[in-house]
C-alpha cells in the first residue's frame, strides 16, 4: 500500500443520526477516498471520481458522499480545507494521467 496523499485523525464520522467513530480517519490514497476507524478498519470508500465532499456552510464539518451513501465528518477548519485541497489536487492528477488536461 502506498503512502497517502492526505491523512487526518481523530475524526468524527457519522452516518445521519448515528455515530460510527469519534476518533476515525480521512485518508485521499490511490484515487480513492477512505473513512476508517481509529483502529484502521476500514468504513467506506469509494473512487474520487464518485465521491463527492462538500464543506460549506459548515464551520467544523464536511459532508461525505460514497456511493450513495452521506456521511458527516467532523473536521477542524484547517483539516476541512485540507481534505478539498488533496481531493482537488487528487483528481486534476488523475485527469492529467488520463491526458484529459493539455493537448
Amino acid at each position: 500500500m502506498t503512502d497517502s496523499e492526505f491523512e487526518v485523525a481523530g475524526v468524527g464520522i457519522r452516518r445521519m443520526l448515528r455515530s460510527l467513530t469519534r476518533a476515525g480517519k480521512v485518508l485521499v490514497r490511490d484515487g480513492r477516498l477512505v473513512l476508517a476507524t481509529s483502529y484502521g478498519s476500514e468504513i467506506d470508500s469509494a473512487p474520487l471520481g464518485s465521491a463527492h465532499i462538500a464543506g460549506y456552510g459548515f464551520p467544523k464539518a464536511a459532508l461525505a458522499s460514497l456511493g450513495g451513501k452521506r456521511y458527516v465528518l467532523r473536521l477542524g477548519l484547517s483539516e476541512r480545507a485540507g481534505l478539498l485541497d488533496a481531493v482537488r489536487t487528487a483528481r486534476a492528477k488523475a485527469a492529467a494521467e488520463q491526458g484529459v488536461l493539455g493537448a
